[in-house]
């Protein structure tokens, strides 16, 4: 059977630090206001001058670099991601041209924070289908360019950055075991940028009332989160014929510490085994998965052989699990 195995993994955040003392204009001590609450320290912001596409360009070099294969050896690039550099054409057009991986086919998705792990899969279905061989996937977001920085329940909790991941064709029987994917649409009000499309496109009294900014309904976001994460957990247990304490590490959407923390005891899962950078980077949105993913192999925590299960959660709203044998 052909699996879709992890032939590298890359990541990128920008070089701009931005520690939660950064955000004292909204309210009094923010280190230890916004630490206590989510978990983040500090976060990485792109300038000016950096796009997502720079993000997602620099976390796919280093992913090539990684698995050790030539650009022109890539059959499909995706680049998951809702904040694109523009409305079109796709982001990952320009990242193809970047990379110069000029035989693939490229294109976007998004399914806000869950893109990274839909963006797995269609990757791995592509694999599966034995018509492409090796498919880039990028999960990039800035963030920063759509908060509303004086709305202190948002503008502190996110941070920019890219998580990268290319899978190739195997028959070693490591890669890519099983994936659950949901949404329900009900709930899509939750988290929005009102003023970003057709439904409501960008005008200067939109602007004004900053409807072009970055919306969440935080409590109610958190309510979703606790419910669905421990349904990923057990669905895709169930269907890898394993169980839950069988799994060796979690790589949880980063979202809020606090998530995890209730994740944890709900389900009996020690913390340990949830690998989380939120201190460091924040809520990367479509790059958190990714991020964590490429660090964790790297450092050596993710050890061949493993079973590792990715999980995201968001907009949409959208939900969905991947369990691995690295």
């Amino acid at each position: 059977m052909i699996r879709a195995e992890i032939l590298g993994t890359g990541g990128y955040v920008p070089a701009q630090v931005v520690p939660n003392a950064h955000f004292d204009y909204l309210v009094d001590d923010a280190d230890q206001w916004i630490h206590s609450r989510t978990g983040i320290r500090q976060r990485h912001f792109a300038t000016a001058e950096e796009s997502t596409s720079d993000l997602a360009t620099n976390a796919a070099l280093l992913a090539l670099e990684n698995a050790d294969i030539d650009p022109l050896e890539l059959d499909c690039i995706i680049v998951a991601t809702s904040t694109p550099d523009m409305i079109l054409p796709a982001t990952a057009c320009m990242v193809q041209k970047n990379i110069g991986a000029a035989k693939a086919f490229a294109f976007d998705m998004n399914a806000v924070c869950s893109s990274f792990i839909y963006g797995i899969e269609v990757a791995d279905n592509l694999i599966r289908s034995g018509k492409y061989r090796k498919v880039l996937l990028i999960g990039a977001d800035t963030y920063s360019k759509i908060l509303d920085m004086d709305d202190k329940t948002t503008a502190p909790l996110f941070g920019d950055g890219a998580g990268a991941i290319i899978l190739g064709a195997g028959l070693s029987g490591k890669g890519i075991q099983q994936s659950v994917m949901q949404s329900d649409g009900n709930g899509w009000e939750l988290i929005q940028v009102p003023s970003s499309g057709s439904r409501k496109p960008v005008s200067a009294e939109s602007i004004a009332a900053k409807e072009n900014t970055f919306r969440m309904a935080g409590k109610s976001v958190f309510s979703f989160a606790t419910d669905v994460i421990p349904r990923i957990i057990t669905d895709l247990a169930e269907r890898g014929g394993v169980k839950p304490e069988e799994i060796d590490h979690i790589i949880p959407h980063q979202a809020n510490v606090r998530i995890i923390d209730f994740i944890s005891k709900k389900t009996g899962i020690p913390k340990e085994k949830f690998l989380l950078n939120l201190d460091r980077y924040g809520n990367t949105a479509a790059g958190s998965v990714g991020l964590a993913l490429d660090e964790n192999r790297r450092n050596g925590v993710i050890k061949p052989g493993e079973l590792v299960l990715m999980m995201g959660f968001g907009g949409g709203l959208s939900w969905g699990g991947v369990l691995f044998r690295a």
